[in-house]
């Protein structure tokens, strides 16, 4: 038996019912975070989510799934692109070990596919599971591949969990999945070299896209190489030879499910998560000291040799998402990291410009650049001399050190706030709090989709 029908067969052979409590209420925690960020990412400050909606809306299409906050429907292909590149347009949705973002690419798809069939939410509890750990197993089998270099992971690992997520909700057999895995192994890719620009987001959107495309082509007949994972060369192209374990893709699969073991993160920071520890640090020392601009003579940060996040001085506010400078100075300056502490507009302030060229990055060879042992420390001298330093070495919502329920509640409110009334974001909440009980997934969609900052007053009335 091939690598690649191995894991076909453990995807069509899980039922709901195979699935523990424990992984299906992650489930849950992932699609009302996933939801909340795709409703913030519609109105990203550079216009990532305006382009998104206004481009889907002009391609047309049947009116088959919601483009969220959009406030109108387009094909399920269509409405999985824009919603997956607003979910990944703030660098908010989740992220996990190895590093993956792993929602954006897949809900997106598995909503907008739900929607169109009138599946349940059983069943997008269930695609929500086998998505998650196709996925964590190809960055599991490909840990030794760094983040932030060649492909980024979302197009590559994104779209395999997103043509495993539409492929469970169309039922798909064995052999008509391995038709749909080769035909999404030819849909894979994304450079990294585009973080810092609206591009990366679209990384996501694209798989979600093509996780539908390859499921529905696949399920119509369409033909591709069976075995894409073994003798397909796909661990070879995407990650390189001496790089993978491929036999990590079915070994012990769902024992237990990723989900559970090592868990999700989930971000309390719009902004690349290597920036959080430097950020939580530097918000320590703020609260602790009352710190203001004034105070302070320049700013130095211990961190890891990684230039993914070395970005002294970020082209754009989008950039400024994935530079340790610019992060650490809003922190000190703002107190807090919000959605529009991405903007142009404050990347260019006065006191932006005063402050960022005293944070210094200082590298250290000796911290390591594993994202699950690392550590950083925010080190400040103020102007009447004092020192001032706090390190951080698991930021609060890493998994394993998971945010309460409030807290994600808070998050979720946050996002939406701006777009739906009260009343509006209790019943999403509950939705999918209780997603295992809703029979058919449109009410919830049509809720979304009528999300905006442009009618709120019209919503609660």
């Amino acid at each position: 038996m091939t690598l690649t029908q191995k894991l076909a067969e453990l995807v069509v052979g899980t039922r709901y019912g195979d699935i523990p409590e424990e992984a299906l209420e992650v489930a849950r925690q992932v699609c009302l975070d996933g939801i909340g960020v795709i409703v913030a990412g519609a109105r990203e400050p550079l216009g990532i989510g305006r382009i998104s909606i206004d481009y889907t809306r002009s391609l047309g299409g049947n009116p088959e799934a919601t483009v969220i906050a959009g406030g109108f429907k387009t094909s399920a292909l269509n409405a999985a692109y824009a919603n997956g590149t607003m979910c990944h347009a703030l660098d908010f949705d989740n992220t996990w070990f190895p590093l993956n973002h792993p929602t954006s690419p897949t809900l997106p798809a598995i909503l907008a596919l739900a929607e169109r069939n009138r599946l349940s939410g059983r069943d997008v509890l269930l695609a929500i599971v086998l998505a998650f750990e196709v996925q964590g197993r190809l960055r599991l089998a490909s840990s030794l591949v760094e983040a932030g270099s060649g492909f980024h992971k979302p197009g590559v690992s994104g779209t395999i969990g997103a043509v495993t997520g539409a492929g469970k909700l169309l039922g798909l057999s064995v052999p008509q999945f391995l038709m749909a895995y080769g035909i999404a192994g030819s849909r894979c890719g994304s450079l990294s070299c585009n973080t810092g620009s609206m591009t990366k987001s679209s990384h996501s959107g694209h798989a979600a896209r093509m996780g539908i495309e390859s499921a529905l082509l696949a399920s119509l007949g369409y033909t591709a190489y069976d075995d894409v994972f073994g003798t397909g060369q796909f661990f070879d192209l995407f990650y390189g030879p001496g790089t993978y374990d491929a036999d990590i893709l079915v070994k012990d699969f769902g024992k237990p499910y990723r989900m559970i073991d090592p868990g999700v993160g989930f971000k309390k920071h719009p902004s690349n998560y290597f920036t959080h520890r430097p950020i939580d640090a530097a918000l320590s020392l703020r609260r602790a000291h009352g710190l203001k601009l004034a105070d302070i003579k320049g700013v130095e940060v211990d961190f890891p040799h990684f230039d993914y996040v070395n970005r002294p001085n970020p082209k754009t506010g989008l950039d400024g998402k994935f530079s340790v400078q610019y992060a650490t100075t809003i922190a000190l300056l703002d107190g807090r990291i919000a959605v529009e502490s991405f903007s142009d507009a404050r990347r260019f302030a006065p006191d932006v410009q005063s402050l960022l060229p005293r944070v210094r990055l200082n590298v250290r060879e000796d911290i390591s650049r594993d994202f699950g042992e690392t550590w950083a420390a925010v080190r400040i001298t103020t102007m009447d001399g004092r020192i001032l330093e706090e390190r951080v070495d698991k930021p609060r919502g890493l998994w394993g050190v998971p945010l309460t329920r409030d807290e994600r509640l808070d998050k979720f409110r946050a996002c939406a706030e701006p777009a739906l009334p009260a009343a509006r974001m209790d019943e999403v909440i509950h939705m999918v709090e209780h997603l295992q009980d809703l029979e058919d997934i449109r009410p919830l969609m049509a809720i979304l989709g009528a999300a905006s900052a442009d009618n709120k007053e019209e919503l609660s009335a």
